[in-house]
């Protein structure tokens, strides 16, 4: 009985050691997440938001202007599309959004950011020759928001829920840049 359990021990130990070494090889389980998953919910009342993006950092690369081009459709993050569902309808600028789930895709430029909701979902956020999957046709609301430059540079690009002044906002920052989407 005795060696019968060495033999089993013997035999756990080999597969524990694969395991890690398929884990760490192949997985990359070990690797830290470049682009980490995240969401952010709101609610007040009956109204609840939501908001899945994956969080790309700074690295120290030149963020607007470099890395996501002026003037070109960005998918507002990185890896799969970023969403945005709402149980309400909002008012956005002067449209109405009505309540479900819509993809959120922006045109950054230096003074001005177009945010549009589309409606269709898209697997992920870019093609195989990295170029914004977003159809424009799906497009429920496209409106332009100022830019504010910060004064303390964001490593992760991050999206939040501001109602500290009583006036809902969906914010996004990243390097230092933030833009703030009124919502009502």
């Amino acid at each position: 009985m005795n060696r019968f359990l060495k033999w089993v021990m013997i035999l756990l130990l080999f597969v524990a050691i694969g395991v890690f070494l398929y884990a760490y090889f192949e997985k990359g389980a070990f690797n830290k997440v470049l682009s980490p998953k995240d969401t952010v919910e709101y609610k007040l009342n009956d109204l609840k938001l939501e908001v899945f993006y994956n969080r790309p950092s700074k690295r120290d690369r030149l963020i607007f202007g470099g890395l996501v081009p002026f003037n070109e459709v960005w998918r507002t993050g990185a890896n799969e599309a970023t969403t945005f569902k709402t149980n309400k309808a909002l008012k956005i600028g002067t449209d109405s959004l009505p309540p479900g789930k819509y993809t959120l895709w922006t045109i950054p430029n230096d003074s001005i950011w177009h945010v549009m909701f589309n409606k269709k979902q898209y697997k992920w956020g870019v093609d195989e020759t990295m170029q914004a999957m977003r159809d424009p046709s799906f497009d429920v609301i496209d409106l332009e928001v100022p830019v504010e430059k910060l004064n303390n540079s964001v490593e992760e690009f991050t999206i939040s829920f501001d109602n500290s002044t009583d006036n809902l906002a969906l914010t996004m920052a990243w390097d230092d840049v933030k833009v703030a989407v009124p919502l009502k």
